[in-house]
């Protein structure tokens, strides 16, 4: 079944917050999803099923923000619906948003990710961030200190390239998932 990418719209919110409930402690209330749509600096999109042939809308499996501001990108949240890990979701929205902060020139990719969250680490060292700091008791629900995971030199064309080529490798791997993968029910 096709994926889709597309902006994050006020009736995607509902779908939007079950993720989120899945997949952190503390989930954003809807409200501040609504508020980000109308935020100038804010890049928000959704990964969905689509049924081929069809425009409607199908299910959203995945969600993924950004702010952008001068020549720096900062990754606001990234979260799969459970029952669609482990396909190569996360890392497509990873993508996308990587994708989208070089189409708006920054050259500065960064994030916070719970020290425990060794998988997303995994991902993000893939696509070049390191470890350029921690933020003491970031997380508060079970109070966890955050990694602060950087990249820069987004807009070298040797990052371009490395881009290019894992792209062209994510894209083979989905090709080659069975149909109907990561359909949730």
């Amino acid at each position: 079944m096709p994926l889709r990418i597309d902006p994050l719209r006020l009736d995607d919110i509902p779908q939007i917050t079950a993720i989120e409930r899945e997949s952190f402690p503390t989930p954003w209330p809807p409200s501040a999803y609504a508020r980000e749509l109308d935020n100038a600096l804010a890049r928000y999109f959704v990964l969905r099923h689509v049924n081929e042939g069809q425009e409607e809308r199908g299910d959203i499996v995945g969600v993924a923000g950004l702010w952008i501001f001068q020549d720096e990108a900062h990754l606001m949240t990234i979260a799969v619906r459970r029952c669609a890990r482990g396909l190569g979701y996360g890392e497509r929205l990873l993508l996308h948003a990587i994708e989208t902060a070089i189409a708006a020139g920054a050259d500065l990719f960064t994030l916070e990710v719970r020290q425990s969250n060794e998988v997303a680490q995994r991902l993000y060292r893939k696509y070049g961030l390191e470890v350029e700091g921690r933020r003491k008791n970031y997380y508060t629900d079970v109070p966890e200190d955050a990694y602060i995971m950087t990249v820069s030199g987004l807009q070298d064309e040797a990052y371009r390239q490395r881009i290019f080529a894992l792209r062209e490798a994510l894209e083979r791997r989905l090709d080659r998932q069975p149909a109907g993968s990561g359909r949730c029910p």
